[in-house]
C-alpha cells in the first residue's frame, strides 16, 4: 500500500444529505473502497449536493491519538474548497 499525503484528494459520492437548521449533515461513500463517512456540520448556505454528486475527501493523520481516533479527514468540492472535517 502507498503513503498517502495530505495533498491527496479521493473521489467519493453523495449518498445522503440531512437538512437540519443552520447546518446538512452529509453521507459520502469513498468510490475504490465503498467505505463512508458522516460529515455533520457541513454549512447549508451555497450548499447545493445531493446523493449522486461527487465530492472529494482528504485524509492526514494525527500528530497524536485522540483516544482512538488516528486521522482528520476533510470534506471538499471540486474547487479544494474545504467543506468539513471530521476524526476517525
Amino acid at each position: 500500500m502507498s503513503e498517502v499525503n495530505e495533498s491527496d484528494r479521493f473521489e467519493c459520492v453523495v449518498v445522503n444529505v440531512i437538512d437540519t437548521l443552520m447546518w446538512k449533515g452529509v453521507v459520502v461513500q469513498e468510490i475504490e473502497s465503498g467505505g463512508r463517512v458522516y460529515f455533520g456540520k457541513v454549512k447549508a448556505e451555497g450548499f447545493a449536493y445531493g446523493p449522486g454528486d461527487i465530492l472529494y475527501i482528504g485524509v492526514k493523520p494525527l500528530p497524536y491519538e485522540l483516544e482512538e481516533m488516528k486521522m482528520e479527514v476533510s470534506l471538499y468540492d471540486a474547487d479544494n474548497q474545504r467543506l468539513d472535517w471530521t476524526f476517525l
